[in-house]
């Protein structure tokens, strides 16, 4: 219980402690469903980072093993279930009722954004620790563990421009990493999380109204890095012009964006979107989009965007058309 209460305050070695102590029945679960073998060490580590996230939200200190093995319980079912690897929960599951004493709901259907960010914003430490990763690391793990539409291995390899193969590995090599990086940030003074992730929620508003009001292009040059770069996978496809032009677009065929989803750190940004199309073009673009942003010194270098479902029908010229674009040759 005293583990459970110091971990919940932020210090990491208890966590670490925590996790140490119920390890060995978190892997009998994943044995017991998935037998022997990667997948079962894959779940166990998933669970562990999922558990990163969610310590807070445990009522009751005496019920943390069994909602660590309800974590590792839940993500065997799916892997098994699953032909190929399902997304990873949007909101860390709790512990039922007869599972831990006292009440608490999860976030419910009307939360607002605020809600969501008090009750899943990373701890100040971990999101620390994130950043003592290299960039090749930080960004699977971000997408994977911190977005709802860009966290499936498919996605993460568009993103990134690599296999799905090199994805799963550098999520081994990362978990493995975090560990330390962890440890070794323990003492370190850590800026405000929820602070900077607000203040990206923020950002993400006021960069659409700018653009519906015709000023996208002073936001990406008062905002942005001079030298932006506009990617798809590992490969330069443009500069801000290109973003500045496909939004002007997407905006006079009626295309408007709104946030849902923002995953903020000192060097990488998410921003997750809803694409509301014209009633006269419902299928106009795919229903959600993310904006993937590298930061240098507080500004965006690099821009990816990605569509986490496409449509089938050809790419009309604008933001849709950007994520599909085929680098020259």
């Amino acid at each position: 219980m005293v583990l459970t209460r110091a971990a919940q305050s932020g210090e990491v070695a208890a966590l670490g402690l925590l996790l140490e102590q119920h390890r060995a029945g978190m892997r009998a679960v994943a044995l017991s469903i998935l037998g022997p073998g990667p997948d079962a060490d894959d779940a166990v580590q998933d669970a562990a980072l999922i558990a990163l996230r969610g310590i807070g939200d445990v009522r009751d200190p005496a019920a943390v093993g069994a909602w660590l093995r309800m974590i590792v319980r839940n993500r065997c079912r799916d892997m098994k279930r699953a032909a190929r690897q399902v997304e990873p929960y949007a909101v860390v599951p709790r512990p039922r009722s007869e599972d831990r004493a006292g009440g608490g709901a999860g976030v419910g259907v009307g939360a607002t954004p605020e809600d969501v960010l008090d009750r899943l914003a990373m701890r100040d430490w971990v999101w620390e620790a994130l950043e003592q990763l290299s960039p090749t690391l930080r960004l699977p793990v971000v997408l994977r563990y911190f977005t709802e539409g860009v966290s499936g291995y498919d996605r993460i390899a568009e993103v990134c421009g690599v296999p799905v193969g090199t994805v799963r590995s550098r999520l081994n090599q990362a978990r493995g990493k975090l560990a330390d990086a962890l440890a070794a940030t323990t003492a370190e003074a850590h800026s405000d999380a929820r602070v900077r992730t607000r203040a990206s929620w923020q950002e993400a508003h006021h960069t659409l109204a700018a653009a519906e009001a015709g000023d996208f292009g002073k936001v990406i040059s008062r905002r942005w890095s001079p030298e932006l770069s506009m990617m798809t996978g590992a490969t330069r496809i443009g500069d801000g012009a290109l973003i500045r032009d496909a939004m002007d677009v997407s905006l006079a065929a009626g295309v408007r964006q709104r946030p849902v989803n923002v995953a903020a750190g000192r060097s990488v940004a998410v921003w997750e979107m809803d694409m509301i199309n014209p009633t006269d073009d419902p299928e106009h673009c795919p229903a959600a989009l993310a904006w993937i942003m590298s930061l240098d010194g507080g500004r965006v270098s690099q821009l990816r965007l990605v569509h986490p479902v496409p449509l089938d029908g050809p790419a009309t010229p604008d933001l849709y058309a950007l994520t599909q674009k085929v680098p020259d040759v």
